[in-house]
């Protein structure tokens, strides 16, 4: 019960990650001077090892899950959503450092 609990948090942690991580390159890509597309943003701030901060803005939203889980008692599936976190982390400091 516990297991899948925090499946079930780290499913959703990974899921906002990914959603906040789409939007935040939407949004740059669409400020852009250049007029980049979704993939040419990606490939930029890969070249110009800004990947990272693109990831962890992606990783905001999480907080705001994070806390909902904890103001509904749901403590499995907000220690899930820390672990997707942490994820994020991990694949910042790859990026940075690999």
């Amino acid at each position: 019960m516990i297991k899948k609990e925090i499946i079930i948090g780290f499913t959703i942690g990974l899921f906002v990650n990914a959603i906040g991580f789409i939007l935040c390159v939407f949004i740059f890509s669409a400020l852009s001077s250049q007029g980049l597309s979704f993939t040419e943003m990606v490939k930029a701030s890969a070249e110009n090892d800004s990947l990272g901060s693109l990831i962890a803005l992606g990783a905001m939203p999480n907080l705001i899950v994070f806390f909902l889980f904890l103001r509904k008692n749901n403590i499995y599936r907000a220690r899930g959503v820390l672990l997707a976190t942490l994820i994020a982390a991990i694949c910042i400091a790859i990026s940075k450092f690999g």
